[in-house]
């Protein structure tokens, strides 16, 4: 299951098809993200699991012709944004993280080096 890694659609600059985005964690992050989220149960048990449904995903997307990018979620950063914001760590807050960062780049996220 992947509803932490929801994706937001942002209409980037002089193109017409939206720039989705999709969280990618970090693996040495991930056990921290599992700890600090409050639907813990509905994350993978490993982030070599969620990797694999993270990159399927990603994939299918892409044939199916959407413009994607990845967009790096700092545990740290992603709670001390929901603390500030007064949101309990969950898919929803997570979406919202991502959707804030993705505004923050303009769309323009450089790819995580973390994606293997």
């Amino acid at each position: 299951m992947v509803s932490h890694g929801r994706s937001i659609r942002r209409k980037p600059p002089d193109k017409q098809q939206p720039l989705t985005g999709i969280g990618w964690y970090r693996p040495e992050q991930w056990q921290r993200l599992r700890e600090v989220s409050v639907d813990a149960d509905k994350l993978e048990e490993t982030h070599a699991e969620w990797l694999e449904i993270a990159r399927k995903t990603f994939s299918d997307l892409q044939r199916q012709g959407v413009s994607l990018v990845k967009v790096d979620m700092d545990v740290e950063e992603l709670l001390t944004w929901c603390h500030e914001q007064r949101l309990p760590v969950d898919g929803k807050a997570r979406a919202r993280f991502m959707a804030h960062k993705l505004e923050q780049t303009g769309g323009m996220q450089s790819e995580p080096s973390h994606d293997s």
